[in-house]
C-alpha cells in the first residue's frame, strides 16, 4: 500500500509542515503523517507570526527557500515593524494574521508540492532495528518504511488539558492526544520530561466594546517578511487591534481561583514558559502592578472571534469569566472558549546532534516542542532544518549546520544542543551575541546561496537576492562619489542639528552623521535626488544601514573569532556570583547552581545570554 519513503514527517504544525516541504523540495519523497488533515498548520494559540527575535527566523526561513514567510504574508490582515525606535539590529517584523487562511495557505502550498503525500492517522511506535529507525507503526496497524523519520508531535505527546480542577487527555483542546511513542523512545534509553504551556480564552468581538480601549493600527508601509517579490495587504486595508489592561479588581477576582488553580495546586508538573506566563503568574510574580497590558487581537477577515493576548490562563472557566468582566472594553464579554493549560511530553534537546539527528537512534529527528521550544517559528525553523539534513542524509549527503554567527537559527539549535533547557524556550535578540551581523533585512544576503547550493532556494530567490545585492553596490558607489559643497548641505543639516561643513564632502560621509537619513537627503539635495529618484526603499534602507553600521558589522565579525577563546578561559571554583548584579537575576541563578568551568561553559548555559558573559569577563579582569 504504501512505497519506502525517503523522510516521513509525524506531525502537521508548523515544524512537520517546513520539515515536509523542504525535504520534498530537495528531491526527496516525503510522507507527512497527521492525526487530522483539517488541521494542518493550525495556529494553536496566537493568530500572529513574526515579533522580536521570531521575526528574524521567519525571514532566514524565507531566505533558505522555506514557506513560513509567504504563507504569513499571504494571510496578513496586519503588519508592524517592531523596535524601529532601536537600532536595525533590533528590528523585528511581525504579522497579525487570519488563522483559517493562514493554515488554507499551507496545505494548498503542500498538496501543490509534488513529493509530499499525506495520512491520516495517529503513529503509535517506530520500526528500530540495531539502532536505526526504518519506519513507523500507525493506529490502524499500517507500517511505512521510511529512510529517516521527523518527529514534530508538538504538545501531543501525553498530553494532559488543565481547566481549574477539571483534566481530560489531548493535544490541543477537541483533539486526542498522542500515545505510544514516549513510551518508547524511553525504553529505547531516551530521557524525557514534562512542560506546559497555556492559551487565553477566545471571545465573541460583537460583545467587546472598543471605544474604551486603545486604538493600535499597522504600519503605513507593508514590508512583509518573504523576499520573493508578492502581493501583500494594503496599509489602508489592514485591520486594527487594541490594547486594554488589566486592574486590581480583576487581580483580585482572579485571587479567587488560585486554590482551584492545577499550577498552585500541583497538579501541573512541568515548567511554563517563563517569558510569556500566564495571568495568574502575573500577578503573583509581579504583585507590586497594579495593571497589565492586554492586546485584543482579531483572529481573521471573516470572524467575530478575539484573541486575548496576555490573558493566558488554566483558572476555572467562572473565575477566567468573572475576571475578564471588570477589564474596560469586556464588561459585556461572551466566551467562545475558556483558557487553558497543556502539559505533555518533550525530550531534552542536548540528546540531539546540531543536524537535528538524535545520538542514540540512527536517522531519527525532532524538532519543535518535542525538544521544548515554545512559539510557532522556534518549530518552524527546526523542521526546516531537520528537513534538510534528513533529505540530505536519505541520500548520503553532507549535513547542513547554520553557525551562531550565521544565522538566529543557529544561534537556536546551538542553545538546545549545548546548554539544553528545562523550560520552553523562546529566541529573543539577547541570546544572539551577533545581533547586528543577523538582521532582519539581509537574511537573504546570509542564506539564499546557501538555499540555492543545497537545493531549497529557487532560481527566482538566486536572481532576486543577486539584483537587490547589485543595486545596493550600485547605490553606495554613487553615494561614495557624489561630492557635496556647503551650498549644496549646510541649510539641511542645519535644520537638523548638524554642524555645516566647509570643504566638499562625499554624500556616503554625510549619511554616516547621527539624525541624518538617506531619504531625507535625497528630499534635500536635488542632485542626489535625481540620481536615486525611484529606486526601492528597501534598497535605500539597505544602504544606509549597511553605511552607517559598517563599523560595528566589523567588529562583531572580530568578535566571532574572539568567542572562539573563551574555552580556554578558567573561571574560579570560588568565584562569587551573587556580587554582579548588573547581571540578570536568572543568570546569577544558574550561573550559581551549574558553577561552569570556563567562560565558554558559562555562555552555554540556558538563562546566561552574551551580555552576562561580557560582564562576568570584566569582573575577571578580562
Amino acid at each position: 500500500m504504501f512505497p519506502e519513503y525517503d523522510v516521513i514527517v509525524v506531525g502537521a504544525g508548523h515544524a512537520g509542515c517546513e520539515a515536509a516541504a523542504a525535504a520534498a523540495n530537495m528531491g526527496s519523497k516525503v510522507l507527512l503523517v497527521t492525526m487530522n488533515m483539517q488541521t494542518i498548520a493550525q495556529m494553536s494559540c496566537n493568530p500572529a507570526m513574526g515579533g522580536i527575535a521570531k521575526g528574524q527566523i521567519v525571514r532566514e526561513i524565507d531566505a533558505l527557500g522555506g514557506y513560513s514567510g509567504i504563507v504569513s504574508d499571504r494571510s496578513t490582515i496586519q503588519f508592524r515593524m517592531l523596535n524601529k525606535s532601536k537600532g536595525p539590529g533590533m528590528w523585528s517584523p511581525r504579522t497579525q494574521n487570519d488563522r483559517m487562511l493562514f493554515a488554507a495557505t499551507w496545505r494548498e502550498l503542500l498538496e501543490r508540492t509534488p513529493n509530499v503525500d499525506f495520512w491520516q492517522d495517529m503513529v503509535k511506535g517506530l520500526i528500530v532495528s540495531r539502532g536505526t529507525i526504518s519506519g513507523v507503526v500507525t493506529g490502524m496497524g499500517q507500517e511505512i518504511r521510511g529512510k529517516c523519520v521527523v518527529l514534530t508531535n508538538g504538545t501531543f505527546l501525553n498530553g494532559v488539558i488543565h481547566v481549574g480542577e477539571k483534566q481530560f487527555g489531548g493535544g490541543r483542546m477537541g483533539e486526542k492526544g498522542a500515545t505510544g511513542i514516549t513510551e518508547q523512545l524511553v525504553e529505547l534509553g531516551f530521557e524525557t520530561a514534562r512542560l506546559k504551556t497555556g492559551t487565553p480564552p477566545r471571545i465573541d468581538g460583537r460583545s467587546l466594546d472598543y471605544s474604551k480601549m486603545e486604538e493600535q493600527h499597522g504600519d503605513e508601509e507593508v514590508v512583509g517578511f518573504s523576499y520573493l517579490p508578492t502581493e501583500r495587504i494594503k496599509p489602508e486595508s489592514q485591520r486594527c487591534c487594541w490594547v486594554t489592561y488589566t486592574s486590581q479588581e480583576v487581580h483580585d477576582i482572579l485571587k479567587t481561583g488560585f486554590d482551584q488553580s492545577p499550577m498552585y495546586q500541583g497538579r501541573i508538573k512541568g515548567s511554563g514558559p517563563r517569558y510569556c506566563p500566564s495571568i495568574e503568574d502575573k500577578i503573583s510574580r509581579f504583585a507590586e502592578r497594579e495593571r497589565h497590558q492586554l492586546f485584543v487581537e482579531p483572529e481573521g477577515w471573516n470572524t467575530v472571534e478575539i484573541y486575548v493576548n496576555g490573558f493566558s490562563t488554566s483558572l476555572p472557566e467562572e473565575v477566567q469569566y468573572n475576571a475578564l468582566k471588570k477589564v474596560p472594553g469586556f464588561e459585556n464579554c461572551r466566551f467562545f472558549r475558556p483558557g487553558y493549560a497543556i502539559e505533555y511530553d518533550y525530550f531534552p534537546p542536548t540528546q540531539l546532534k546540531f543536524t537535528l539527528e538524535t545520538k542514540l537512534v540512527h536517522n531519527l529527528f525532532f524538532a519543535g516542542q518535542i525538544n521544548g521550544t515554545t512559539g510557532y517559528e522556534e518549530a518552524a525553523c527546526q523542521g526546516l532544518m531537520a528537513g534538510i539534513n534528513a533529505s540530505r542524509l536519505a541520500h548520503d549527503l553532507e549535513p547542513v549546520v547554520l553557525k551562531r554567527s550565521d544565522a538566529y537559527i543557529g544561534v537556536l539549535i546551538d542553545d538546545l544542543i549545548n546548554k539544553g533547557t528545562d523550560e520552553p524556550y523562546r529566541m529573543f535578540t539577547s541570546r544572539a551575541e551577533f545581533r547586528t551581523l543577523l538582521r532582519q533585512d539581509n537574511a537573504d544576503f546570509r542564506l539564499t546561496e546557501l538555499g540555492y547550493d543545497i537545493g531549497l532556494a529557487s532560481q527566482e530567490r538566486l536572481d532576486t537576492m543577486k539584483a537587490k545585492r547589485q543595486k545596493v553596490a550600485e547605490i553606495k558607489q554613487i553615494l561614495a562619489d557624489c561630492s557635496l559643497d556647503s551650498s549644496m548641505v549646510n541649510g539641511f543639516l542645519q535644520e537638523n542639528n548638524s554642524s555645516p561643513i566647509t570643504d566638499k564632502t562625499r554624500a556616503a560621509k554625510l549619511l554616516l552623521r547621527p539624525g541624518i537619513g538617506l531619504k531625507e537627503m535625497m528630499a534635500a539635495i536635488p542632485v542626489l535626488g535625481e540620481q536615486l529618484q525611484g529606486t526601492d526603499p528597501l534598497i535605500l534602507e539597505q544602504v544606509e544601514i549597511q553605511l552607517k553600521y559598517d563599523v560595528y558589522i566589523e567588529k562583531e565579525q572580530e568578535m566571532v573569532v574572539k568567542m572562539a577563546a573563551l574555552e580556554h578561559l578558567i573561571i574560579p571554583d570560588s568565584f562569587n556570583y551573587d556580587k554582579l548584579t548588573a547581571m540578570s537575576s536568572e543568570a546569577r541563578q544558574k550561573l550559581n547552581k551549574i558553577r561552569p568551568a570556563t567562560l565558554g561553559q558559562a555562555s552555554r548555559i540556558s538563562g546566561v545570554n552574551p551580555s552576562d558573559v561580557q560582564i562576568l569577563m570584566v569582573y575577571m579582569g578580562r
